[in-house]
């Protein structure tokens, strides 16, 4: 089985988009937390933007010792020297460096030819690789790139010192099939060098950086960039945990796993929101509120049965606390008799019967039922007035 490493780009790519940014404490706090998920490589910031980012990057470098940290800079000398100078106390540094590549970006935002781009990719990571051991380079906007310029451009960046060769969908415009072809025909254009990692970096504009970083694994890539809960530019990156966890649940697919400590998954994703103040939506896959949550009568029996019945994976893999039956108005009965019993309630089929009427009234006026009601909704029926259950459930909430 291949490893894919993992590329955390939380504290460079998440910290950009709106709301998340981080000062240095707090992106020490989530870099140790990401040295114990078990990431390959931290990308701790762009130095070159700030002084208060060149500092953060210095103090990562400087304290985390599990894991590869990266910096990211332009391909101009400025960029590269200030990133070099932040990743001075790493004990095992990545220079990152990027130039776009597409007739779009070059004309319209940088205002220069392929031709100058290619000579200043291959003077500036020659440049790095004389004082950094490893360097990446990134064709932004590769999957919107002329192909036979792409592979010239890559050629360049292999002949100057680059081992690492980034393709990123930076404005998430590609499709499966068409990232997974982009990959395909560089390694044919390059060759499988064994000294050459291949790596993607994609973008959920129309929703689909993991579905493409997963083609891109079926393609060859061996690096897949990332961040916690999916956060970056606009609609953010590739969802670390959605892909570690694919990689669990269908290794047999991809033949490929991850270095990522499962079980801590949860704990990293509660911990990014914690620092930022910005929660996951309720249906985030893996680390969402509901990922584990069952409301609906035939999943709950199914769950009760055999958790296999509606979940891929159990909770605790990801390190969820336990999954919820949720008491609602698409329950049954099963999933009511269960969680009475775990309050201590063994019913009767005629009190488990007056229960249900009586829980199915409350769900339509709450939503949801929870344990306050249920406990109101037994006490009610085993003293003879499953009548006065709502009333009384809607005065205590």
């Amino acid at each position: 089985m291949d490893i894919v490493r993992i590329f955390d780009t939380t504290l460079r790519d998440g910290e950009q988009s709106p709301g998340f940014s981080m000062n240095r404490e707090e992106k020490l706090r989530m870099a140790h937390q990401l040295e114990d998920l078990g990431v390959d490589v931290i990308e701790a910031g762009f130095p070159i933007a700030s002084k208060g980012d060149r500092e953060g990057v210095r103090a990562v470098a400087a304290e985390i010792r599990g894991c590869q940290v990266a910096a990211l800079c332009r391909a101009r000398q400025e960029d590269v020297d200030a990133a070099l100078d932040s990743l001075g106390p790493a004990a095992n540094p990545r220079l990152h460096i990027f130039l776009a590549t597409s007739d779009l970006h070059l004309k319209h935002k940088l205002r220069t030819t392929r031709e100058e781009a290619l000579e200043q990719i291959g003077r500036m990571v020659e440049y790095g690789k004389q004082r950094c051991p490893e360097v990446e380079f990134s064709a932004e906007d590769a999957s919107r790139t002329d192909m036979d310029y792409l592979g010239e451009v890559l050629a360049a960046a292999v002949a100057a010192g680059a081992t690492i060769l980034n393709l990123p969908d930076t404005v998430g415009y590609s499709t499966p099939e068409e990232y997974a072809a982009i990959f395909v025909k560089m390694r044919e254009r390059l060759g499988d060098s064994p000294g050459i990692t291949w790596s993607a970096h994609c973008h959920d504009d129309l929703g689909m950086a993991v579905a493409n970083s997963l083609a891109a694994i079926g393609a060859g890539v061996r690096q897949i960039e990332c961040t916690i809960n999916g956060i970056g530019e606009r609609a953010g990156n590739a969802s670390l945990e959605e892909i570690a966890a694919a990689l669990s649940v269908r290794q047999a697919r991809y033949c490929a796993g991850t270095n990522i400590h499962l079980n801590r998954i949860y704990a990293t994703s509660r911990l990014l929101s914690t620092i930022t103040g910005v929660t996951v939506p309720p249906n985030k896959a893996v680390v969402g509120a509901n990922a584990f949550a069952h409301e609906a009568g035939i999943h709950q029996d199914g769950i009760l049965k055999n958790p296999l019945t509606y979940e891929i994976l159990p909770p605790e893999a990801v390190g969820v606390p336990a999954r919820r039956l949720v008491l609602g108005k698409h329950s049954g009965r099963n999933a009511l008799r269960a969680r009475l019993e775990e309050l201590g309630y063994i019913t009767t089929a005629e009190e488990l019967e007056q229960c249900y009427r009586a829980a199915m009234v409350r769900a339509d006026e709450a939503k949801q039922v929870n344990d306050r009601d249920l406990l109101t909704i037994i006490h009610q029926v085993r003293r003879g007035q499953p009548q006065s259950v709502t009333a009384t459930s809607a005065t205590a909430n």
